[in-house]
């Protein structure tokens, strides 16, 4: 695999896995009511994410390799 594709790839896969880890952290809807606030986030999308980001960094290491 060309050098290029790799580095490529590399970049793709850190910033799949911070964008997963950034939306698993914030919280997509909150509600204020005086004193009592409620959040409510959905973690299914930033699993995949991350799998994705993980999935493209290992393809950028392992890619090209001959036994």
């Amino acid at each position: 695999m060309n050098k290029t594709v790799k580095t490529i790839l590399l970049i793709v896969g850190v910033v799949l896995i911070g964008y997963g880890i950034y939306t698993m952290i914030a919280p997509e809807a909150s509600v204020s009511v005086g004193s009592v606030s409620v959040e409510a986030q959905n973690n299914n999308d930033s699993y995949i994410t991350i799998g994705l980001g993980l999935a493209a960094i290992v393809l950028s290491f392992l890619g090209g390799r001959k036994a």
